[in-house]
């Protein structure tokens, strides 16, 4: 998948992010066979761009904001070209097929989470989530992402999956908190 880097981003981008990029990218095989351009962004966590010229793909653009990046904004922001190529230039007519994503971005929010768990590092940006999800998500990650995944499937029947996936979360974040167990410290046999 080869991907391109705008000169300011290559002045930013550190071995960290980059390795980030790539396995993120490894998620979205359907952009193996396409070109995506990487810059660099100081106001937003990160921004999407398809660009079409005569409904040609002229260029797939993801800018990102190198400090405090995580999956879930990479993810989200793959997640987006994923949009704009399955519904194509914005003078042709949308389609509901259920097998794209829907464009939007709680869509995006849920269907990033629900790709893969690599995504759930932080919590979604659009989706609603309760302030005690978002200060412990690593405890809540793999639970709403079941829910993504759920939401996901209720799609089919049921227009109100976003409403529905809200809900669900919010009552998540009312039941007591499941904490795992702190594995047992392993003790290592002494020899006289």
């Amino acid at each position: 998948m080869p991907i391109r880097l705008t000169p300011l981003m290559k002045q930013r981008l550190t071995q960290r992010a980059y390795e980030m990029i790539e396995r993120s990218l490894s998620c979205f095989p359907e952009l193996k066979e396409t070109t995506i351009t990487i810059g660099y962004t100081r106001k937003h966590l990160g921004s999407a761009t398809v660009i079409y010229r005569k409904g040609v793909i002229l260029r797939l653009i993801i800018r990102l904001k190198v400090r405090k990046l995580t999956y879930q904004t990479i993810g989200h922001e793959l997640t987006h070209l994923i949009q704009g190529l399955a519904h194509g230039e914005r003078a042709r007519a949308r389609s509901a097929d259920p097998a794209k994503i829907p464009s939007g971005e709680k869509q995006c929010d849920i269907w990033t989470l629900a790709r893969h768990e690599l995504f759930g590092d932080d919590a979604p940006t659009y989706v609603k989530v309760p302030r005690v999800m978002r200060e412990h998500w690593p405890a809540y990650a793999e639970p709403v992402r079941d829910l993504c995944i759920a939401a996901i499937e209720k799609r089919h029947n049921h227009r109100q999956y976003i409403r529905w996936l809200e809900e669900q979360i919010r009552k998540l974040a009312k039941a007591p908190r499941q904490s795992k167990p702190m594995p047992a410290q392993l003790a290592l046999p002494f020899v006289n």
